[in-house]
């Protein structure tokens, strides 16, 4: 992550994301140190737009089922234009349109 804020990027946390980490299981210091870089009341929320986008990847993609949140965190993305940060590129790969950030 260092090397990512040293090159300026700004990394914003999707509230779909924050519900999957806080629903654990996560240590008091684990917790403590999301709270510290990324603000649970900082979070972005899933609205209308990004509903909208949503639904349409889980029309496009092979598979959609038992995917959804991870659709949507990609409709976060891509709402935003943003390049997705994840560990598990797999589960993106077949998401039209949606860059998935790689740090040099």
């Amino acid at each position: 992550m260092r090397i990512v804020l040293a090159d300026g990027e700004r990394i914003v946390l999707p509230t779909l994301v924050l519900y999957e980490w806080l629903r654990g299981p996560r240590l008091p210091e684990e917790l403590d140190a999301q709270e510290s870089l990324f603000p649970a009341s900082a979070a972005i929320g899933f609205g209308a737009e990004e509903a909208t986008v949503s639904a349409g990847l889980y029309r496009a993609v092979k598979r959609p089922r038992s995917r959804e949140i991870d659709l949507a965190i990609a409709a976060c993305a891509l709402v935003r234009e943003a390049h997705l940060w994840t560990l598990n590129p797999g589960d993106f790969e077949d998401v039209p349109g949606l860059r998935l950030y790689a740090p040099n």
